[in-house]
């Protein structure tokens, strides 16, 4: 330890959390020492694999600045100016991997217009680590690599701080190809270049294992990522959105049924007067207004008056046939294709050729979910064509405006509100 400065063994590491954390059996220590190695507070300095092991393999500790409590969030750039250093330093100690060179050749590519910048930026610090002491700056030279280890992890050797659930999906079936920027690779295989990949595989498998590799990978381009800031941006505005409407995070009035076992909440929520707050609610979205018995009945009355009341009538007959009784269902089946769907019937809906054909030869085999594609296409058209208009329709504005001033609209006052509009 004495010609390898700022070490520590993996023994002592495991030896410490026992004596420390007061735990008896090593496995544990270990265990929670490789969770907090996959973070990269320490590292080991002989390979890429963040994880602890028991015995004389040296490890690192990593400099605060890097840790992954100060919210790091490496971009592309600063992965393709830590490359762009390692050519410039000491190529027998921090030559480039192959992956490495094929990522700097990579993003050379993405960043070619503003490359010349990032070349001096790189630059630049190479200068500043040359001034350092050569022992100190071995150890930031290992610190660093460590930290793009975690975020950029080498093939093979995934120490992300999240698990995918799609990672989990693939490690239970190792021999499954998926695909990378490194080329098509199977799992537990290291990435190779694309070509030769592509020609590993020709060699190895039939016509028919390169079509499903094809198809593969068709499915895979076609896949819809969201980052996580949108997913967590979507989260807040819902939470947001529906905080009032929580009996455990907004306190209801008159009481919250859930600890004063007072059922008062739940005789308004279902009373056919509705409060403002119900009504307000029915403008979140078309399920909300379906939901509610009275946004229910107020929407179909709406419908009624530009003739397109069938629509929803459907939508609500297949949602029954969902709860009758076993034996009812094929006359059920019958009767809902008779009334919207047959040839001539009394309220025809307008359904599209898809959904039409797979109807037709779902009611071969007639059961619950037998209209399930018509169902969905006669929703879609409801919710992008009707529910906009019902929103804006002197029906639901003056129905919300009179709940904001707690007045209520008699029937005839709102036949003839309906009507005006």
């Amino acid at each position: 330890m004495t010609k390898i400065p700022s070490v520590v063994t993996g023994a002592d590491i495991v030896q410490w959390l026992m004596k420390n954390l007061s735990i008896e059996d090593p496995a544990e220590a270990m265990h929670i020492g490789s969770l907090i190695a996959a973070q990269g507070y320490f590292f080991p300095i002989s390979d890429h694999v963040l994880c602890l092991k028991d015995d004389g393999t040296l490890y690192r500790f990593q400099a605060p600045y890097f840790w992954p409590s100060n919210c790091w969030e490496p971009e592309n750039t600063d992965y393709a100016i830590y490359l762009c250093k390692r050519t410039m330093q000491n190529k027998t100690r921090l030559e480039l991997a192959d992956y490495e060179a094929e990522n700097l050749a990579r993003l050379q590519r993405a960043f070619a217009r503003k490359w010349e910048f990032i070349y001096m930026q790189a630059e630049a610090q190479v200068k500043i680590d040359r001034k350092k002491d050569k022992t100190e700056r071995k150890i930031l030279d290992s610190q660093e690599r460590a930290f793009w280890d975690v975020h950029r992890p080498v093939p093979g050797c995934v120490n992300t701080t999240e698990m995918d659930i799609r990672k989990c999906r693939r490690m239970k079936n190792p021999h499954r190809v998926k695909k990378s920027v490194y080329g098509v690779v199977e799992e537990g295989t290291q990435a190779q270049s694309p070509i030769h990949t592509s020609l590993h595989h020709c060699r190895k498998g039939t016509k028919e294992d390169v079509e499903k590799e094809i198809l593969f990978l068709n499915t895979q381009l076609d896949r819809h990522c969201l980052k996580m800031s949108k997913v967590a941006e979507s989260l807040i505005t819902y939470t947001e959105q529906f905080m009032e409407y929580d009996p455990f995070v907004t306190t209801p009035e008159p009481s919250n049924p859930w600890t004063s076992d007072d059922p008062s909440l739940w005789d308004l929520e279902m009373s056919k007067e509705p409060s403002q707050q119900r009504v307000k609610k029915w403008g979140f979205s078309l399920e909300e207004a379906l939901k509610d018995p009275a946004g229910q009945d107020l929407f179909l009355k709406f419908l009624e008056l530009e003739v397109s009341s069938e629509n929803l009538r459907f939508w609500l007959a297949v949602q029954g046939l969902k709860k009758v009784p076993q034996q009812d269902v094929v006359q059920r089946v019958q009767d809902i294709w008779a009334e919207f769907l047959a040839e001539g019937a009394p309220s025809s809906i307008n359904l599209d050729s898809h959904s039409y054909e797979i109807t037709s030869q779902n009611l071969k085999d007639p059961g619950r979910y037998s209209y399930e594609d018509a169902q969905d296409h006669i929703y879609k058209l409801m919710k992008s064509d009707s529910y906009p208009r019902f929103l804006r329709s002197n029906v639901y504005q003056d129905l919300l405006m009179a709940r904001k001033k707690g007045k209520s609209l008699t029937g005839k006052r709102l036949t003839g509100l309906m009507q005006s509009s």
